[in-house]
């Protein structure tokens, strides 16, 4: 076995700050899926999901602990993918990397449809019309400097935890009885904590469980900061407790303030629970205001979702793992042609959920919830494999706590949840699925990197 050099992806620029990664993993934690699916869970589980929020937001600090160890330690655009390659060879690189770009350009389809379907509402025109305006746009700005999309992401995440520290001022404000004209419940609500008992806890947890997934793109965007190892150690130790906090503080006043039996999955701004909450204070134009915040959230995460898959593609280029073409940098160090071809695969995103056959649709986005868990598993690996070799080279600036215990006890949490989707029908097709795709991605990466002719910058620690 040999030990990895560093890897630092020098093509790329540095213009990133410290607050622009901090930013970047609040505001990717924080989208639509929180403005409007909260009320799942709370209807599944009632105010004990809470109980739901708390393991998985335990399971997401410790795999994100382990990954900003990894990311400060020898930061690199292909983050886990890199560091899976690292730990176990090409076919753990090859096919991280692949399913975690699969999964983000799927997602990138289905929140610029939504984004133009809300605006289009507004101005009276096809949802396409305003959609291609803002992909135009974003295009734009992530070809241009990679400090002008950090500031983009910096602003727009900055409105979104703006509004959650303002709704839990005025949630708060609500609980205490403050308002004059509105009578609190109090913690009436909690009276039946868990009124489905375990059973209704866990499709809680099913429920919940990915609500903290975006905050990677983080470690992607550590290889282009300013001073990498240092800002990717401060960005990871702000953004897991600040995220904690919110969604816990957000879902503890929704279920005090509104019966569980009324909530649930909400398709339109006017039915979250953002929204009925700040109508309980009598709050003019809340309805519009949410629905602007929700766009805001997608078009916050298309734009994050266009950089990272960008910079895993040239990552890949660089490793083998995609043509080399992909990692030609403009005049920016930007990846052009490697954005432009996250743009079409996002088009053809967007074609497969407008025009795609419905039973492909469903597979696809099966494959999509499963991806996270795969992730995070490996991540788990990866870390307690490296960790040693880190440590001999003096390398690790941000630890994770009591290893090897708490590494491990997060990996059987992960297998754990995944357990408990082969136990739920709703959600047995997800693990399926990817476990399916990963599999051939795995086999394809293990020939691919035997056909390899070129070593990769870094050597790998197998043989």
């Amino acid at each position: 076995m040999t030990t990895p050099t560093v890897d630092t992806d020098t093509q790329l620029g540095h213009g990133l700050k410290t607050r622009h990664l901090t930013m970047m993993g609040l505001g990717s934690a924080i989208g639509a899926g929180l403005f409007l699916g909260t009320g799942v869970g709370i209807q599944a589980a009632g105010p004990a999901v809470l109980l739901s929020y708390v393991v998985a937001g335990i399971l997401v600090i410790f795999v994100m602990r382990m990954l900003g160890e990894m990311a400060a330690a020898r930061p690199a655009s292909g983050s886990f993918a890199t560091y899976g390659r690292q730990a176990f060879g090409d076919w753990a690189g090859f096919s991280l990397g692949w399913l975690y770009w699969f999964m983000l350009i799927m997602v990138m389809g289905t929140e610029i449809t939504g984004a133009g379907a809300i605006m289009g509402a507004w101005f009276g025109v096809e949802g396409w019309i305003p959609g291609l305006i803002a992909v135009v746009f974003f295009t734009i700005v992530n070809l241009a400097s990679v400090r002008g999309f950090g500031e983009f992401e910096y602003w727009f995440a900055f409105i979104k935890v703006a509004v959650i520290v303002v709704f839990l001022v005025i949630g708060f404000a609500l609980l205490f009885g403050i308002f004059p004209n509105y009578d609190s419940p109090g913690l009436s609500h909690f009276a039946d904590f868990m009124p489905n008992g375990v059973s209704g806890l866990a499709v809680g947890l099913l429920a919940v469980a990915f609500a903290f997934g975006g905050i990677e793109i983080i470690t992607i965007a550590a290889a282009e900061s300013e001073k990498p190892s240092e800002s990717i150690a401060a960005a990871v130790k702000a953004v897991i407790w600040r995220i904690s906090v919110f969604y816990l503080g957000s879902v503890f006043l929704i279920s005090a303030l509104l019966p569980y039996e009324t909530l649930g999955g909400a398709d339109v701004a006017a039915e979250s629970p953002f929204t009925r909450i700040l109508e309980l204070a009598d709050i003019p134009g809340v309805v519009t205001f949410m629905e602007v915040i929700i766009v805001v959230a997608l078009l916050s995460a298309f734009n994050a979702q266009i950089y990272a898959t960008s910079r895993l593609v040239f990552s890949f280029s660089e490793q083998g793992y995609a043509p080399k073409l992909f990692n030609k940098v403009n005049e920016h160090k930007v990846p052009t042609i490697a954005v432009i071809s996250s743009l079409v695969f996002a088009f053809v995103s967007v074609a497969l959920q407008v025009w795609g056959p419905a039973n492909l649709i469903n597979i696809l986005f099966n494959a999509v919830g499963g991806a996270l868990l795969v992730i995070w598993a490996m991540i788990t690996l990866s870390a307690i494999r490296l960790r040693p070799h880190f440590e001999r080279e003096g390398l690790l600036k941000v630890r994770m706590w009591a290893y090897p215990f708490l590494p491990w006890f997060t990996f059987i949490m992960v297998v754990g949840l995944g357990v408990l989707m082969l136990w739920d029908e709703s959600a047995r097709m997800q693990v399926v699925t990817v476990a399916v795709v990963f599999g051939a991605l795995s086999i394809t990466g293990f020939f691919v990197g035997k056909a390899r002719k070129e070593p990769v910058k870094d050597d790998t620690l197998t043989r």
